[in-house]
């Protein structure tokens, strides 16, 4: 399953130290995504996999209980890094890592960003409509019209910026994104 059957015990020491300091740097950085370090390493391994595994496969990988595996698998599901699949013949759920890291990519900070985008917009939008009502309510006070103009103001620039992020996650979501940045081709260096 993990492709080193048949190799030489020098050969696959050697690609499965490369291969472990792979998998603890994804780990490590999977906090960038709000991941633990076990659901990292959990990715991680599912990587170097060429088929897809069950939660007792990937138990047994890391000395782990099932419990723990499913918790990590939800967490990879939700975040579309992992997909379910299904392997004739068997009753078990399998699962594989999305191989489409762009895609992940995109999938996972559309997401985040759309739902911070969302609320803070919501926010904005509805502390404008105050302001621009308190603005109404007293047109005479000098003091009140400054201040409110300056906080105005800010929220219409916060506004702008969400709309803009808004726009910069439908090109992530529709991959237009990749016409103005292409996809870098694999490279043996």
């Amino acid at each position: 399953m993990n492709g080193l059957e048949g190799l030489t015990p020098e050969q696959e020491l050697a690609i499965q130290k490369a291969r472990k300091r792979i998998i603890e740097s994804i780990g490590k950085n999977m906090d960038l995504y709000g991941i633990t370090l076990s659901h990292g390493l959990l990715y991680g391994l599912m990587f170097f996999q060429n088929g897809p595994m069950t939660l007792d496969d990937m138990g047994q990988a890391m000395e782990m209980s099932k419990t723990s595996m499913s918790t990590g698998i939800r967490t990879l599901l939700d975040m579309k890094m992992v997909n379910q699949v299904w392997e004739k013949g068997s009753r078990k759920d399998f699962y594989e890592v999305e191989s489409d890291w762009y895609q992940t990519f995109a999938d996972f900070f559309g997401i985040k960003w759309r739902k911070a985008l969302e609320i803070n917009l919501q926010s904005l939008r509805k502390s404008l409509v105050e302001l621009q009502a308190l603005a109404e309510r007293f047109p005479e006070d000098a003091q009140l019209q400054a201040c409110l103009e300056i906080d105005i103001t800010k929220i219409k620039e916060a506004i702008a910026y969400y709309k803009w992020l808004g726009k910069l996650i439908d090109s992530l979501e529709s991959g237009e994104i990749y016409q103005f940045i292409p996809k870098e081709p694999p490279d043996s260096k």
